[in-house]
C-alpha cells in the first residue's frame, strides 16, 4: 500500500512543539495526549476524538485543521487526547464490556490531571469534543468527575442521543451478526484490504453492493458502522479527496459494546444512562447524566451539522432540555451543508465553522 499521507503523523501541525505526554487510568489503561505549544498560556484547549478516530482527525495534513486554527488564534498550547476509542490504540481490537461509564470514570479524570501536571494548575481548561467522545465527556462533566472546566463545545451528540430509524435497527440485529453469527471480535473499515478471502473481506464487498455513491470500499463500511445515508458521516463534497481516500487510516476498527450502551440510551428516553446501573465498580456515577444539570455552571456549545445522519438533532434536543433548567448559560450552532464527521474533516472548515467556536472559546476566557 503506499499512502499519500503517513499514518499517524504530526505533519499537519505548523510552528509548533509536539510532545507525547502518557498517563495511567485507575482501570489499568495506559493512554496518551499530544501538546502542541507554542508559548504557554491560560487558555488551554484539549480536543477528544470520537469512536473509531484519534487525534489525527484534527491534525490534517491535506487542509486547515483545528489546531492550528486555534493556534493562529492565540490559543498557544493545545492538546488531543487519544483515549480508550482511539484507534492510536489497540484497546478497539480488544473483546471487553467497556461503555461510556468508564470513560467518563477513568479516561477524563486521568487526561485532566495530567494537562493541569504539564500546564499548571490554574490554567483554564476548555474542551472541545465530538461524537461519542463528546457524549462521554459529558457524562464526565456532568456527573463531576471532571471538574474546573471553563467552557465545553461538544459535537453531534451530549447528553440526549438521537439516531434515525435505520441506525437504531442496525443497532439490533448489528451485534448479533457480527459477533454472533460471524464471530467477530470487531468491525473494520480497512476490511476489503485483507490480503486473502476472509469473512471481513466478503462482508465488505457486500456492502459496497449496496454504496454506489464512490468506489472507497472503507467509506461504504464506515456507512454500516455508523448512521444512515450514502454516505453516512459526511457529505462527499466536504471532503478533499485524500481525506475521502484515506478513511482507513483515520477510523480504526471497533467492538460492538459503545453501540449497545447507546442502543440502552435509546431505549431509556434518549437520556444518558448507566450501561450497568447495578455493577458497583460505577456507584459514584449517577443513574441519569443530565438530572444534576442545573449544578453544572460550565457553558457549553452544543453543535451539530444540519445534516447529521448519525446522531440527527440529538444536540438540538440536548439544548432544548438544559434551556429549559438553565435558560441562557449553554448555546446551540447549526451548520447548514454539513453532517457529522465533515464539520472537523472538511476542507473549508476554517471558514465555515471554526470562527464560531474560537469566538465561543473567546467569550469564555478568563
Amino acid at each position: 500500500m503506499t499512502r499519500e499521507i503517513p499514518l499517524y503523523t504530526l505533519e499537519g501541525v505548523r510552528d509548533a512543539d509536539a510532545s507525547t505526554h502518557h498517563f495511567t487510568t485507575d482501570d489499568g489503561l495506559g493512554l496518551s495526549l499530544l501538546r502542541f505549544c507554542r508559548a504557554p498560556c491560560r487558555e488551554v484547549v484539549v480536543i477528544i476524538h470520537g469512536l473509531t478516530t484519534s487525534s489525527d482527525m484534527f491534525i490534517q495534513p491535506e487542509h486547515e485543521n483545528l489546531v492550528n486554527c486555534l493556534l493562529d488564534a492565540g490559543f498557544t498550547d493545545v492538546w488531543t487526547l487519544d483515549f480508550r476509542m482511539s484507534n492510536r490504540h489497540a484497546y478497539n481490537l480488544q473483546p471487553s464490556d467497556w461503555s461510556m461509564d468508564d470513560c467518563a470514570l477513568y479516561d477524563y479524570p486521568a487526561a485532566m490531571a495530567k494537562v493541569r501536571e504539564a500546564a499548571g494548575e490554574d490554567v483554564n481548561l476548555h474542551v472541545i469534543c465530538h461524537c461519542l467522545g463528546a457524549m462521554s465527556f459529558t457524562m464526565a462533566l456532568f456527573a463531576g468527575t471532571v471538574t474546573g472546566i471553563r467552557s465545553c463545545i461538544a459535537n453531534s451528540v451530549a447528553l440526549t442521543p438521537h439516531v434515525p430509524t435505520w441506525s437504531r435497527i442496525k443497532g439490533h440485529v448489528f451485534p448479533f451478526i457480527i459477533e454472533r453469527l460471524l464471530q467477530q471480535p470487531y468491525v473494520s473499515p480497512r476490511w476489503s484490504e485483507d490480503p486473502r478471502l476472509t469473512i471481513g473481506k466478503l462482508l465488505s464487498k457486500l456492502v459496497s453492493l449496496f454504496h454506489r455513491e464512490c468506489d472507497v470500499p472503507a467509506c461504504h463500511m464506515l456507512s454500516l458502522m455508523w448512521g444512515t445515508g450514502w454516505p453516512a458521516l459526511y457529505h462527499h463534497e466536504n471532503l478533499d479527496e485524500i481525506t475521502h481516500r484515506r478513511g482507513a487510516d483515520l477510523y480504526g476498527p471497533v467492538g460492538l459494546n459503545y453501540h449497545k450502551h447507546v442502543l440502552k440510551m435509546l431505549g431509556e428516553g434518549h437520556r444518558t444512562v448507566r450501561m450497568k446501573p447495578g455493577d458497583p465498580r460505577y456507584a459514584e456515577l449517577p443513574e441519569d447524566y443530565i438530572a444534576a444539570a442545573a449544578a453544572i455552571e460550565t457553558p457549553c456549545l452544543f453543535m451539530t451539522g444540519a445534516d447529521n445522519r448519525v446522531f440527527t438533532d440529538s444536540n438540538i434536543h440536548c439544548h432544548q432540555a438544559l434551556e429549559a433548567v438553565v435558560p441562557g448559560r449553554h448555546q446551540l450552532a447549526i451548520f447548514e451543508g454539513y453532517g457529522h464527521q465533515d464539520v472537523f474533516m472538511g476542507k473549508r472548515i476554517h471558514e465555515d465553522i471554526f470562527p464560531r467556536l474560537q469566538r465561543f472559546l473567546m467569550e469564555n476566557a478568563g
